[in-house]
Parts: C-alpha cells; structure tokens; sequence
C-alpha cells in the first residue's frame, strides 16, 4: 500500500510519463506502426459507412486492446533483452507468449472488423 501523501503534482508527472511510454510504442516499435494503420483505415471505413454507436464502440475497444497488448508485448520484450541478452529458452518462451498475445487480440479485432464491415461493403458493391 502506498503511503505517500496524495499530490497533483505527482499524478500530472505520471501521466507524462504514460504519454512517453505512447511515444516510445509508436515511434519504436514496427508492429504498432503497423496497428497504426489498420486503426486509420478501420476508423475511416466507420466514417465511410456509417456505422452505429455499438459498433464504433467495438472498433474502438478493439483498436485499444490491440495496442495495450503491443504496449505489453515490448514491455516484456525490453525487461527480457535487459535480464537474459544472450539467447535462454524461457525467455523466448515469454516473448513468444507475448508476441501471440499480440496475435490473438489482432485477429479477434479483424473478426470483429469484417463482422461490421464486410455485411456493409457487400451491400455497397452488389
């Protein structure tokens, strides 16, 4: 339990701390570039076609998710590279699982994705 007596100060300091950790993600990291542009075109795709409120809202909890797991995958990876430089078994055990963590929330946000576009695209071109 934290004692330390409650500060703004504190707490503003540690949500610049957050968005540096944001910035490291996104201009370090290749995949979140990546994530970076499927967000682009599936929040484009939703202004394009009009989606509703619920739907918006799992696009956007699905954009998020992915980058919280990327965010997690290279905080694992960056503690990993820190304790173990040199090639150990359970270390490549722990970024693999963090790299299919990644994985597996990405294809769950493209089920997602065609459950709410590909009905919408088809009406469009047929």
């Amino acid at each position: 339990m934290n004692t330390d007596k409650f500060s703004w100060r504190k707490r503003a300091r540690s949500f610049i701390y957050a968005w540096s950790g944001v910035r490291m993600l996104v201009c370090g990291e290749h995949n979140a570039r990546l994530h970076i542009v499927a967000a682009v075109a599936a929040v484009s795709l939703g202004f394009l076609l009009d989606i509703d409120r619920g739907e918006w809202l799992a696009v956007i909890i699905c954009i998020g998710a992915v980058f919280m797991a990327e965010g997690f995958n290279s905080a694992v990876e960056a503690v990993c590279d820190l304790v173990s430089p040199e090639h150990h078994p359970l270390v490549k055990r722990a970024k693999d699982i963090a790299a299919g963590a990644v994985l597996l929330m990405a294809v769950a946000a493209l089920a997602c994705v065609c459950i709410i576009f590909l009905p919408r695209l088809i009406a469009l071109f047929s």
